[in-house]
């Protein structure tokens, strides 16, 4: 889908960001008081470990492909193999 890692963190930060400015705003231009101010800073405040987990997801799966990548070049020229030409496994990435 062409969604990199560095833009969910980035959208993880942001609304951090935002939940402060909505804080903020609600606070000051609603006369409903801090008790919406409050909810509505959560409300956007709850999407960031969300985008944080959705950018490790994606790095992980970056990472997975860069190493396929360099393993299947590298066992092309047989560097990666073993004696009985297996490739090592890459546990946990």
């Amino acid at each position: 889908m062409g969604i990199k890692s560095s833009m969910m963190y980035v959208a993880g930060l942001a609304s951090i960001g935002a939940s402060v400015a909505v804080w903020f705003t609600s606070n000051s231009k609603e006369s409903a008081g801090v008790d919406r101010a409050d909810r509505w800073g959560i409300f956007i405040g709850e999407w960031a470990p969300t985008f944080f987990a959705m950018g490790i997801a994606l790095r992980m799966e970056e990472t997975r492909e860069e190493m396929r990548s360099s393993i299947e070049q590298d066992s092309f020229r047989g560097s990666y193999s073993d004696s009985e030409g297996r490739i090592p496994s890459r546990a946990g990435v």
